[in-house]
């Protein structure tokens, strides 16, 4: 089986090969095809037609993009071969799935950040959509990172007046007075993911500005107690490690003109019973039948991490289905 395709005269062949041909050598090694290159034409072989077929798609999905300017990255280009080589035709049972074309011109415009997944593009939409976005999902799939990044477009544009992000501290048990230090020593440790993730997003000396001001505010799930948060963009991070009253307590807290975004990976649950988890209870107890409420699953094929992370992921899922 044989099938052909033409580069437009706008995109670079290294463009769609990659350096060293990275991006031909993946292809000819997950689909067991050979691939081509003369006269500006790509030449696909291969002794299954229906890995000739999706390689096809895929150079014709590849080009497409570049042809209208955009630049795609490793992972991004990994996430179309995988869609392609586990889905066939690139739909599944239920729906037709975003083209990667609409993955990356979805985002949130502000910060400049793309998705890079048709997960996060989806999580990007209902994010824009939602007051309040549930996010679940292993490590490594933007669940925070783009929520952190949506949070400060709305600040940025006057949308909210601060931003206020927030996780239990489990590990000190949420009982903070015996640790020495002011508040932000005490609870520094186990923010500073979050810290982390807004210094992407500005410079350090207006981030500490911000705190000083209360225009963000991060801190302990237990500080949230007896508060009424009106006009914020409010994030509750690792939220698998809330229990059952945490979760309702958080949840009452929201005031007028706020959004929400409440991430966490079931998967990693360090309560000491695990079923205790407010994250666990919280989509039986909300349904998704009220308006401006919503849950997402981000997968494994939405992790944008070393593709080692992906690997590590299967395997604990597999070892744990085995021990159950």
């Amino acid at each position: 089986m044989r099938n052909t395709i033409s580069i437009p005269n706008n995109v670079e062949p290294i463009e769609i090969f990659g350096a060293y041909d990275s991006r031909t050598k993946y292809l000819k090694k997950e689909l067991n095809v050979d691939i081509h290159y003369k006269d500006r034409k790509i030449y696909i072989e291969g002794k299954d037609v229906d890995s000739v077929d999706k390689t096809y798609k895929i150079f014709s999905e590849l080009l497409e993009i570049l042809d209208e300017g955009q630049l795609l990255d490793w992972d991004q280009f990994q996430y179309i071969v995988s869609r392609y080589k586990n889905n066939g035709n690139g739909e599944n049972s239920e729906k037709k799935q975003k083209s990667m074309k609409e993955v990356v011109n979805t985002q949130i415009v502000g910060t400049k950040i793309f998705a890079k997944t048709e997960g996060q593009a989806n999580y990007i939409e209902l994010l824009k959509n939602n007051d309040i976005v549930f996010s679940i999902g292993p490590a490594g799939t933007g669940k925070t990172y783009l929520a952190v990044a949506m949070a400060v477009d709305y600040l940025r544009a006057g949308k909210v007046q601060r931003l206020i992000l927030t996780r239990p501290a489990v590990e000190a048990g949420e009982k903070l007075g015996f640790l020495p230090g002011t508040l932000y020593e005490k609870v520094d440790p186990y923010l500073k993911p979050l810290f982390d993730a807004l210094l992407d997003f500005m410079d350090s000396d207006r981030l500490i500005s911000y705190r000083e001001r209360g225009i963000i505010e991060i801190l302990p799930l237990a500080y949230m107690r007896g508060r009424t948060l009106n006009n914020s963009f409010i994030i509750l991070d690792e939220a698998q490690n809330t229990t059952y009253q945490q979760m309702k307590m958080f949840l009452t807290r929201i005031g007028f003109n706020s959004r929400v975004v409440i991430t966490g990976d079931i998967t990693q649950i360090d309560l000491e019973k695990k079923k205790d988890s407010g994250l666990l209870s919280v989509k039986e107890i909300l349904g998704e039948n009220i308006k401006g409420i919503t849950f997402i699953e981000l997968k494994e094929d939405d992790v944008v991490r070393n593709p080692l992370v992906k690997n590590i992921i299967k395997a604990y899922e597999k070892y744990e289905k085995n021990e159950k």
